[in-house]
């Protein structure tokens, strides 16, 4: 999982950087993966960038913020999406007086059904 430069929506009170994660895939894995998951925008929904992680504020794929390093083999391009620990980047930016999460593994729990979403 990669630190990003790319902006959240701000609210009055939290603001902060998107977190995302990266999975390398062959080109027509990319498109097939951006069809499929453009389709679901309530869940994680399509990738926020292909291709230069530069573009987007990440120095090194070998060095990630959170985690371990993925290999990109020669015939893939790295795909991110946007990450659950996003919320966390922008607690620590944002420094409520309280906050309430999750713990690794064990995401937001709601009301709503998956086949809703």
């Amino acid at each position: 999982m990669f630190q990003t430069n790319i902006d959240t929506r701000p609210t009055a009170r939290l603001s902060g950087k998107m977190v995302v994660t990266m999975r390398p895939m062959k080109a027509a894995a990319a498109i097939q993966a951006i069809q499929i998951t453009g389709r679901m925008p309530n869940v994680h929904g399509a990738p926020v960038h292909i291709g230069d992680p530069s573009l987007i504020g990440i120095r090194s794929l070998d060095t990630p913020d959170y985690g371990d390093a993925v290999p990109v083999e020669a015939d893939e391009i790295p795909v991110f999406w946007a990450c659950g620990v996003t919320p966390q980047s922008v607690v620590q930016a944002s420094r409520p007086p309280l906050c309430i999460t999750h713990a690794p593994g064990c995401m937001l729990v709601t009301d709503l059904w998956n086949s809703d979403l």
